[in-house]
C-alpha cells in the first residue's frame, strides 16, 4: 500500500484547513475573541457597585426628607414664615385692619424712647437671674435624692413631673390664691412660725420673688434631665475617688458636676430662654380684667407682656414686631455668651484631658 505524502499540496480547488482544525489546543488555553480582560471586568464591577451605592443614597435621602417633611412644613409655615413677616412689619405702621404703611426705622427708634421697654426688659432680666439658678439648684437636689430612692424612683419621678402638665393660666391663678397677703396659704403658714409674711401681690419688691417661687412648681422636666445624667456617671469614678480618700461633697463637686456639666449647660440655655419669654403667669395674675389696676403692676410688667399689650391691646402690630425682634436679638446675644463661656466648665466624654 502506498503511504500518502504528508508534504504534498492539497488538491486543486480545496480550501486550506483552518489552524484550529489542524492544531489541537491545550485545555484552558481557549480564547474567546470578544471576552474583556480581567482588569476591565473588575472596573465594571466597581462601577456597578458605585452606581448601586449612589442609588441607595438617593433612596435614603428621599426617605429622610419624607420623614422630615412634617417638621419642615411646620418650620416654614409656623416659624420661618412668621419671622420674615414680622421683620417686614417692623418697618411698617400696621393695625391689623388696614394695609401696612412703610415708616422706615421709626419703630426701632421708638424702642429707645419708650420707657416701658427699658422697664420691662429690666424686670425680665432680674426675673431670669432669680429663677434660673434657683430652679436648677432645686432640680439637681431632687434628682440626687431620686437616685438614692431606689425602687420608688419611678413613682416620685412621675409625681415631680405632673406639675409640668398644669396649664400656665392655672399657675397664675394659683399664685393669687397662695400668695395673697391677707388670706394666702403661704402667709398663713409663715404666721404659724411667727413670721409676718410680705404682701406678695401688691409690694413691688416681692412680686418677682413670688412669681419665681410659683414657677418652681414646674421644675419636674429639669429633674428628669438631671436624673438621666446622674445615672450615666460611671461608678468606677466614685470608687476611685473613695479609694483616694475623697469625701462625698468633694466627689460631688469634682466627679458628679463635671460628668453632668453637659446636662447643666443644656438646662441653663433652655431655662434662660423660657424665663426671658415669661408671659402667661404674670399676665394672668396682674393684667387680667379684675387685676388691671392692682398696685405694683410695673414690677410684673415683663417684656412679653408689654409686647402683647402693644400688639393686641393697642393694635400697634408694626411696633410689636420691632419689640419681638429686639427680644430675639437679646436672647441670641445671651445664648452666644453662654455658649462661649461654657467651654470653661462643660466637659464631654470625648474631650481630651
Amino acid at each position: 500500500m502506498a503511504v500518502p505524502d504528508k508534504t504534498a499540496s492539497p488538491p486543486s480547488g480545496a480550501e486550506p484547513a483552518a489552524a484550529s482544525d489542524v492544531t489541537a489546543k491545550a485545555p484552558g488555553t481557549e480564547h474567546t475573541p470578544y471576552a474583556r480582560p480581567p482588569a476591565d471586568r473588575a472596573a465594571d464591577r466597581r462601577e456597578r457597585a458605585r452606581r448601586w451605592r449612589a442609588s441607595w443614597r438617593r433612596r435614603e435621602t428621599r426617605a429622610a426628607y419624607g420623614f422630615l417633611s412634617p417638621w419642615i412644613f411646620g418650620f416654614v409655615v409656623l416659624t420661618a414664615g412668621p419671622m420674615l413677616a414680622t421683620l417686614y412689619l417692623s418697618f411698617t405702621d400696621y393695625d391689623g385692619i388696614t394695609a401696612p404703611q412703610g415708616v422706615g426705622t421709626a419703630n426701632y427708634q421708638q424702642l429707645f424712647e419708650d420707657p416701658d421697654v427699658a422697664k420691662s426688659l429690666m424686670n425680665t432680666l432680674l426675673f431670669t437671674v432669680l429663677r434660673v439658678p434657683l430652679s436648677m439648684a432645686i432640680a439637681l437636689a431632687l434628682a440626687v435624692l431620686l437616685v438614692r430612692v431606689g425602687r420608688a424612683t419611678g413613682l416620685f419621678r412621675t409625681l415631680f413631673y405632673l406639675p409640668v402638665m398644669t396649664p400656665s393660666v392655672a399657675v397664675g391663678i394659683l399664685f393669687l390664691l397662695l400668695f395673697n397677703g391677707n388670706v394666702g396659704l403661704i402667709n398663713t403658714v409663715l404666721g404659724f412660725a411667727g413670721v409676718d409674711g410680705p404682701s406678695w401681690t401688691t409690694d413691688g419688691d416681692w412680686i418677682k420673688p413670688g412669681l419665681v417661687l410659683t414657677q418652681l412648681w414646674s421644675v419636674g422636666s429639669t429633674v428628669i434631665i438631671y436624673l438621666a445624667a446622674l445615672k450615666n456617671v460611671p461608678q468606677d469614678l466614685y470608687e476611685a475617688a473613695e479609694i483616694d480618700g475623697v469625701g462625698r461633697w468633694q466627689a460631688f463637686v469634682h466627679v458628679t458636676l463635671p460628668q453632668i456639666s453637659g446636662a447643666l449647660f443644656f438646662t441653663l440655655i433652655v431655662n434662660t430662654i423660657a424665663s426671658l419669654q415669661t408671659f402667661t403667669e404674670a399676665y394672668t395674675a396682674f393684667f387680667g380684667s379684675a387685676n388691671s389696676q392692682t398696685y405694683g403692676n410695673d414690677a410684673a410688667l415683663f417684656y412679653v407682656v408689654h409686647l402683647f399689650q402693644q400688639a393686641f391691646q393697642y393694635m400697634h402690630l408694626g411696633y410689636a414686631s420691632a419689640l419681638a425682634w429686639l427680644l430675639f436679638l437679646v436672647i441670641l446675644v445671651i445664648t452666644l455668651l453662654q455658649a462661649k463661656f461654657s467651654k470653661r466648665f462643660v466637659y464631654y466624654e470625648g474631650d481630651q484631658p
